[in-house]
């Protein structure tokens, strides 16, 4: 006496989604790019492997004022669907990002089995990790995490105004201090550390990519090497 919906989906047919990250924290970039340009690379080439042979593509955005969702899509249409979301202006986010609440969101959307790609800085509340246990128990799930090298240690420039892109909270300090550098760089690793802890506590495949170097390469050996 209850309705039911059959949907035949092909069963080569993979569907993959893409958590990206469009917070303020993320044009944040002091080497070759900035972390959006490595986050964006790396979703467009994830794209592109994604939408081969008639799989489907869906893309979740979240951090700036207008996050978005896009349904899974086929082929080339799928990745003109994220192009289109990446290249969308970028508002300016109000409060701390909440990679938590994307991930709920992209669970309700998620209804088959599929491939989740987060990729994110995994800077701000620490909301995120009941919605991706939940999300790992229905899905394969990667983390692709996005740091610069400024993020993790303080050059020796006197004194600056560092700022919270996100909260906008300022903090002068003076970088002259070998003993403020040496906490900065201890504390910033250590909370490393801890993101790379936690993730692999739930379970999730864990990748840094750097504004530095050759990240496809890295990405592609992650890949190659049991990430995908």
């Amino acid at each position: 006496g209850e309705p039911h919906v059959r949907v035949h989906l092909a069963e080569r047919v993979l569907v993959s989604w893409l958590v990206l990250d469009t917070s303020p924290s993320m044009r944040f970039g002091t080497a070759e790019r900035r972390k959006s340009d490595v986050a964006e690379g790396a979703a467009i080439a994830l794209g592109h492997v994604a939408t081969r042979r008639g799989n489907r593509l869906g893309v979740v955005t979240f951090g700036d004022d207008e996050p978005r969702a896009l349904p899974p899509r086929q082929g080339r249409v799928g990745l003109l669907g994220l192009l289109g979301a990446l290249h969308r202006e970028q508002r300016s986010a109000k409060g701390a990002t909440s990679l938590g609440e994307a991930l709920s969101r992209t669970g309700a959307l998620a209804r088959q089995r599929a491939l989740v790609v987060v990729i994110s800085d995994f800077r701000g509340p620490r909301d995120w990790r009941r919605p991706l246990l939940t999300l790992a128990g229905r899905h394969d799930v990667l983390a692709l995490e996005i740091r610069d090298p400024r993020e993790q240690e303080l050059p020796n420039v006197g004194e600056l105004y560092l700022v919270d892109p996100e909260t906008g909270r300022q903090l002068r300090v003076d970088t002259r201090s070998r003993r403020l550098r040496e906490r900065f760089a201890a504390a910033a690793s250590a909370e490393r550390d801890d993101v790379a802890s936690e993730l692999a506590s739930l379970g999730i495949r864990h990748h840094v990519l750097t504004t530095s170097g050759d990240w496809l390469r890295s990405l592609a050996v992650f890949l190659k090497r049991g990430g995908r």
